[in-house]
């Protein structure tokens, strides 16, 4: 179950996070390029064998960096782990370009719509890379306040997608955007994770219809 949170908790405090502050970022482009192929290839891989299976020399091979390269950008693997939790929030954000958008029922239908589509490729539906990292590392005390997080931007962005439409008079006032932007995100992650398993995005596609149409009986007008 993906971990979203609550907007009025902080989403990155919890002190049992232990990667701490990273590195600082390269001052140079080149350095700024090979700490990012390694976070790339670090991605992939824990993409594709999951987080514990992954040892820094996985990355190594995978993206062709030296390990005191590796160790001039990250201080060990918990630090790499973490800049891979950003690098993926990033990406999943960046694929909904509609995201921004939202204002209205007709918005939040084009922002599932593009989601959707994209499932329906052959090879889809896809496991969602910040669903599958917090499967594994949600129990785990040094990485669970960064997941949390992660979830927390994505569902603050939508929220405030349902507060627009709130605003435009859509929602009424008494109708909780946090809540409902959960309950989407909540939808989302479930329909992937089935409709991976059956190899069909139908389970998908149904799966955020419905919580649509929970929105859209509370659509005004």
């Amino acid at each position: 179950m993906p971990m979203v949170i609550n907007r009025s908790q902080s989403p990155s405090a919890d002190p049992g996070d232990a990667a701490g502050e990273p590195l600082p970022l390269p001052a140079t482009a080149q350095g700024r390029r090979t700490r990012a192929a390694i976070i790339e290839a670090a991605a992939a891989t824990m993409y594709q064998q999951g987080v514990a299976a992954t040892s820094l020399d996985d990355v190594l091979a995978a993206s062709g960096t030296g390990k005191s390269q590796l160790y001039h950008y990250f201080k060990d693997k918990s630090d790499l782990v973490a800049a891979v939790i950003e690098r993926q929030t990033d990406m999943v954000l960046q694929a909904q370009p509609a995201l921004m958008q939202i204002d209205s029922m007709a918005g939040l239908d084009r922002w599932a719509q593009g989601i959707l589509a994209a499932h329906e490729v052959p090879g889809g539906p896809f496991a969602c890379p910040l669903g599958t990292m917090a499967a594994e590392l949600k129990n785990d005390p040094a990485y669970r306040g960064r997941i949390g997080a992660a979830f927390g931007r994505w569902q603050s962005l939508l929220a405030q997608g349902l507060i627009r439409m709130q605003a435009r008079g859509q929602l009424g006032p008494r109708e909780d955007p946090d809540r409902l932007a959960a309950t989407l995100i909540a939808a989302l992650q479930g329909g992937m994770l089935m409709g991976r398993l059956a190899q069909d995005p139908t389970v998908l596609r149904d799966t955020v219809e419905l919580a649509l149409a929970d929105i859209r009986r509370r659509v005004r007008g």
